[in-house]
C-alpha cells in the first residue's frame, strides 16, 4: 500500500505522514528533505541553488549523509530546497529514488508536493493537506524559534508565501491535488485531531477500494 500525502510547507504534512505510517506499519519517506539536501549540497559549494547546472550536480552526487546535518531544517535551506525543486532537471533525478522507495517491501507513507500526480500517480490513497498562510508562518516560526534560531514572523511569512509561489507555479509537477485526493485542512486543528481526521480518511478510502474490488470479484 503507498499513502501519498502531499501539501504546501508547513500544512503538517510530514508529522501526520509520519504518524500514518506509524499506525499502519509503513515506511516513511520525507521527500522535501531530498530536496532540501540538493539545496544544502549547494550552499555548501557556495553555488546558487537556481544555478541548473550546479543543482543538478548535487542532486545527481544526493549525499544522504545530509540528513542528519543540523541546517537541514533551516530558513535558508528551505528557500534553497524551493529553488532547486522548481528545475527540471532535479526532479527527474530524484524522481526513481523515490518510486524505488515507494514500491519496496509492502509500500509506503511519502510526503511532498507531487506524490500524488507524478511521484506514485496509482497510490491507493491520496491525501492532501493544507492550512492557511498566517497559520502556517506561526507553526514555522515556533518551530525556528524552538531550534533557537531568531526570525521575524513578517519574515517566515513572506518566505511561506513566496514559497507556495514557486511550487504552484513552476512548470513541472507545480503544486496542486491530484483528481482523487482527499482534502484535510489542518488550520484549526491541533496534531491529534488531524491525525484522527487523516487515519479516517485513509480507512474510508480503503474501505471504498475493498468494496469496488469486492464488487468486481463479484461480477466476474
Amino acid at each position: 500500500m503507498i499513502i501519498a500525502v502531499d501539501g504546501p510547507s508547513a500544512s503538517g504534512k510530514g508529522t501526520l505522514a509520519r504518524r500514518l505510517a506509524q499506525h499502519y506499519g509503513l515506511r516513511h519517506l520525507d521527500t522535501g528533505a531530498l530536496y532540501r539536501m540538493v539545496g544544502l549540497a549547494v550552499l555548501q559549494s557556495g553555488g546558487d541553488p537556481a544555478d541548473e547546472a550546479a543543482a543538478l550536480a548535487a542532486a545527481r552526487a544526493l549525499d544522504l549523509s545530509l540528513m542528519e546535518h543540523p541546517d537541514l531544517r533551516s530558513e535558508a535551506t528551505g528557500s534553497a530546497a524551493s529553488k532547486v525543486a522548481a528545475q527540471p532537471g532535479v526532479r527527474a533525478a530524484l524522481l526513481q529514488f523515490q518510486r524505488d522507495f515507494a514500491r519496496k517491501n509492502g509500500g509506503a507513507v511519502l510526503d511532498g508536493r507531487d506524490i500524488g500526480t507524478v511521484v506514485c500517480p496509482e497510490a491507493e490513497v491520496k491525501l492532501f493537506v493544507v492550512a492557511r498562510a498566517d497559520v502556517r508562518a506561526r507553526r514555522r516560526h515556533a518551530e525556528l524559534a524552538s531550534y533557537g534560531v531568531d526570525v521575524p514572523y513578517e519574515t517566515v511569512l513572506a518566505d511561506i508565501e513566496a514559497r507556495d509561489a514557486r511550487d504552484m507555479n513552476r512548470a513541472v509537477a507545480p503544486l496542486k491535488p491530484a483528481p482523487d485526493a482527499l482534502l484535510l485542512d489542518t488550520s484549526d486543528l491541533d496534531i491529534d485531531a488531524a491525525v484522527q481526521q487523516a487515519r479516517s480518511l485513509v480507512d474510508s478510502r480503503l474501505a471504498e477500494l475493498k468494496l469496488g474490488s469486492h464488487a468486481v470479484r463479484n461480477r466476474s
